[in-house]
């Protein structure tokens, strides 16, 4: 069996820039701590201490005191249980040595010689209030709770203490051994499982390896229900070396929640163990499900999914995407944003988000945006307009606008926007964001009309 676990290792990213600190003073002995207090702890994940706080405590089988830490600084998905011998006292005030961590982003760790001019904390350069903005919204770094409005904080308030901690650890999915993320609302009975087990075809969930053994024996079930509205049979891929490979064959299904709304249900809540604010789970009627899957001689094996409001007031093309953690790092991302703008190409509407976006969410639409909007640019000659980009590529205007003012590509003049770029700049930041030709989406594969629903369905919060 594969095993994945700690979750930056798979995905590569961290959400929040951060600079955890390692007190070198003499830490006197204790016997415990208490829920709230902050403690340095010997993460699993980099084998570093870093400053934590203490959410909740228990006994372990051999009586030993263990602590569910969340990591100042960094996402929740990095919570974990430490036992006692793994955590020290905190002690403000001692000297701090910095622990170098994954970037967000390619380049040198903010802070260190060659990073980000923009960073926090590179070289001397002061950090407007202008430039903090800037560096927020292209790096993606979420407001603290202070920030948000009076509702906003009441309902951030609520959810983080329903969700402080993961109440299952583990899933086994086919041949996957996966560490969860965040906190799924799984039936009670469920809920308080370490380890769960779930059928890689059907999705239906089960306490014990024992049931689910039983459950492959009959399960029939091998593929998404629903209708195949794009395959791919894999194609040959030339890397640098010119030594060729072949692609994994992939295929996506459209599935109606209204439909196969048990299997849509599953699905949501196997996405809420990797996505934090994700709140759909059970309204699954009003939505479509486009369910990515890598197939072999066995079946369909789910790789990642968005889904999408039937009926949608505002420019949405995609409201929740997912790509699982052993699936990431192979393009699927880029390709399910890809699909989700082929859709509202033959819808012939022009599309984005909904938001918000969880952090690995929007660093694939930032990639995806950028690429095309580059690939665009290289192609003309002469000028072109932000309205004509939209058309032909269906991004919404301001996601146009924000992409390019990330690249230093547009200016605004005479109260209009103005694209301002040269051939050479393109292939300068082309080389920065990468094709991925062996997951790319082949449109004439694509196999779909917009489908036509009777009446509309009222849609709860999600």
């Amino acid at each position: 069996m594969t095993e994945v676990t700690a979750p930056h290792l798979e995905t590569g990213v961290q959400p929040e820039t951060a600079e955890p600190a390692v007190s070198t003073s003499a830490a006197p002995a204790k016997k415990g701590f208490e829920v709230g207090e902050k403690i340095l702890a010997l993460a699993t994940f980099d084998g570093q201490s870093h400053l934590g706080e203490v959410i909740e405590k228990k006994a372990s089988e051999d009586c030993e005191p263990e602590y569910y830490v969340h990591y100042s600084e960094l996402n929740k998905r990095m919570d974990e249980w430490v036992p006692a011998s793994k955590v020290q006292p905190y002690l403000p005030g001692g000297t701090m040595l910095s622990v170098t961590l994954a970037s967000p982003r390619v380049g040198a760790t903010p802070g260190t010689p060659g990073g980000d001019s923009m960073t926090p904390g590179s070289g001397d350069r002061k950090l407007t209030r202008n430039l903090k903005r800037r560096y927020d919204e292209i790096h993606h770094v979420e407001k603290p709770v202070e920030d948000l409005n009076p509702i906003d904080q009441v309902l951030e308030k609520e959810h983080d203490e329903k969700t402080k901690m993961k109440n299952i650890e583990v899933i086994e999915m086919g041949k996957w051994e996966v560490d969860t993320w965040y906190y799924a609302p799984y039936p009670e009975e469920y809920s308080n499982v370490k380890r769960m087990y779930i059928c890689e075809y059907c999705l239906k969930y089960m306490k014990k390896e024992k049931t689910l053994s039983k459950h492959q024996a009959t399960c029939t079930q091998r593929s998404p229900p629903g209708k195949l509205i794009y395959h791919d049979q894999g194609r040959e891929i030339e890397d640098a070396n010119g030594h060729t490979t072949q692609s994994t064959p992939l295929s996506v299904f459209e599935v109606d929640g209204s439909i196969d709304k048990i299997y849509c249900q599953n699905l949501c809540l196997i996405a809420k163990l990797f996505l934090d604010h994700k709140t759909l789970y059970f309204d699954v009627e009003p939505f479509l499900f486009y369910i990515l899957t890598e197939q072999d001689e066995n079946g369909h094996h789910v790789a990642g999914y968005f889904s999408k409001e039937k009926h949608c007031a505002e420019e949405y093309n995609l409201a929740c995407i997912l790509t699982l953690p052993p699936y990431q790092r192979k393009g699927y991302g880029r390709f399910l944003i890809s699909l989700s703008y082929e859709l509202s190409k033959k819808e012939g509407r022009v599309g984005t988000p909904e938001r918000p976006l969880s952090d690995l969410g929007q660093v694939s639409y930032r990639g995806y945006w950028t690429r095309v909007l580059l690939d665009v640019l290289r192609e003309f000659r002469g000028s072109v307009s932000i309205k004509h980009i939209s058309t032909i590529t269906s991004i919404r205007h301001d996601d146009i606008v924000s992409t390019l003012q990330s690249l230093h590509l547009i200016k605004y003049w005479k109260g209009q926007y103005i694209i301002s770029v040269t051939p050479k700049i393109i292939e300068e930041h082309l080389k920065t964001v990468p094709d991925q030709p062996h997951s790319a989406l082949i449109p004439e594969n694509l196999n779909w009309t917009p489908p036509v629903f009777a009446a509309k369905v009222e849609r709860t919060k999600s």
